[in-house]
């Protein structure tokens, strides 16, 4: 069975509530993964199980209001059961988790069963949903027919986004410094069991729809995907919200039509929502803009090349300097006048340049290759010497070198003889304000520690 089987009116509601529960869920999940909590969605969506059975055993009926005010009181309890015990007792987070949450979940087992046995409260429902009969259960509103769930994760993800939103400055501040919060007044207590309170809110809420299972999968996976993507929050949430609605998509999409592969009935778009989450998590781990381990290597792989190239242009500027130099003391020596213009006229094979920068030869060939086919250097006689264009980065690169070797000198007080690994280092990441700061921060000798002339600033019209 493939999409020619999709019907609207069944499929429809039950992906706008699938989207509604994974962006809902991952909003909030952001800040329990930055905050190191990733877990305690997983506490609170399965300690809520007490207070469901509470709830049916005083109200006689799984409908209504009063099972989605108990299991919220249920979660926050939960709550504030770790942080008491994290606080007073003095039990590590993840340990009080694992004792509130587990004892609470077992608690509600044995109430489901004793309490609730003779009706419609399976267990496997609680943990895995049903998603499915979504649009079975629907409530008129304005003369339009809407499922139940969809009219209550759409409050739910509208409840989050304001307190995101309202919050945002609050909840940034105390993810990641919570001391300075409460020096500023923002109290970081009262943010905590805000957050916390929308959380158990979203798993309750979540809960009869895409079961505990679900609930956990979107509040930890889409964030921990977003993390590869970007290092800011108002983009992890945005990447995370993506992420998470394409994970609901491709779940329902696939529960539909992955079967059929195997001539399969289709399967629980809970189980392959949570499935897509988990290929997309891949995906971004691998190929994530900031921290996707191929993202990582390629860029390594690049600053190793940048690094090459900027030892070969260091290396011929310093040969000229050299010759430069050798010109002019042998003019002054014989009295003579410079006649001559000393430039790019001292060539150097790749053989020298593999002997000095410690590089091998087939590596100094591609380096010399690429700043051939960059205009920064080329081939003079049986060697290779700098182009304008390489001469001019050449010259930051050297001022950036000479620059920290003086601020090491003066500033940081290093010995003389320890500069130049450290510059050596340093020089390839400098940029022009970083130089500024440096040239401000120095005296202003035209000489480095080594008594070498500090190259001049390159003009920004000669760039």
């Amino acid at each position: 069975m493939g999409l020619d089987g999709w019907i609207w009116a069944l499929d429809g509601w039950i992906l706008v509530a699938a989207v509604l529960c994974a962006v809902s869920c991952s909003l909030l999940g952001n800040f329990l993964v930055l905050r190191g909590t990733s877990m305690l969605g997983d506490a609170i969506s399965h300690a809520v199980l007490p207070g469901l059975a509470v709830a049916f055993w005083i109200s006689g009926s799984r409908s209504g209001t009063g099972m989605f005010v108990a299991a919220v009181a249920a979660a926050v309890v939960t709550v504030f059961l770790i942080e008491t015990l994290r606080r007073s007792a003095g039990v590590d987070r993840g340990a009080s988790m694992g004792v509130v949450f587990t004892a609470m979940f077992a608690l509600g087992m044995i109430m489901i069963v004793q309490v609730a046995d003779h009706v419609d409260l399976d267990p496997n429902c609680v943990l895995y949903g049903s998603i499915e009969l979504t649009p079975l259960d629907q409530w008129e509103i304005a003369g339009w027919l809407i499922p139940k769930a969809v009219v209550t994760l759409g409050v739910t993800l509208l409840l989050n986004g304001l307190f995101v939103a309202l919050f945002y400055k609050e909840l940034l501040l105390t993810t990641f410094d919570s001391d300075l919060a409460d020096s500023m007044g923002f109290s970081s207590q009262v943010i905590h069991y805000g957050l916390m309170t929308l959380v158990a809110i979203t798993a309750v809420a979540s809960f009869e729809s895409v079961g505990s299972v679900l609930v956990v999968a979107m509040m930890v996976v889409p964030p921990a995907s977003a993390l590869m993507m970007t290092d800011r929050l108002s983009g992890m949430l945005a990447w995370s919200a993506g992420l998470a609605a394409l994970a609901a998509i491709m779940g329902h999409g696939s529960a539909i039509v992955v079967p059929s592969w195997f001539g399969m009935g289709s399967t629980l778009t809970s189980g392959m929502m949570a499935v897509s989450a988990g290929g997309i998590l891949i995906v971004c781990g691998l190929v994530g803009s900031r921290r996707g381990l191929i993202t990582r290597w390629v860029r390594q792989r690049a600053f190793a090349a940048q690094v090459a190239a900027d030892d070969v242009l260091g290396f011929l500027f310093r040969l000229e300097e050299r010759a430069k130099s050798t010109v002019l003391t042998t003019a002054a020596t014989t009295g003579q006048k410079k006649s001559e213009s000393i430039t790019a006229q001292n060539p150097a094979t790749a053989a020298q340049l593999s002997t000095n920068l410690g590089q091998s030869l087939p590596q100094c060939l591609r380096v010399l290759s690429g700043l051939v086919r960059r205009g920064e250097v080329e081939p003079s006689g049986s060697g290779y010497c700098l182009t304008s264009a390489g001469r001019r980065r050449a010259q930051l690169l050297v001022r950036s070198h000479r620059l920290w070797e003086l601020y090491l000198v003066e500033q940081a007080q290093y010995e003389i003889d320890r500069i130049h690994e450290k510059a050596e280092a340093w020089e390839h990441v400098t940029d022009e304000s970083m130089r500024e700061s440096l040239d401000r921060a120095t005296s202003q000798t035209a000489l480095d520690p080594h008594g070498s002339q500090i190259p001049p600033e390159v003009e920004r019209h000669n760039q």
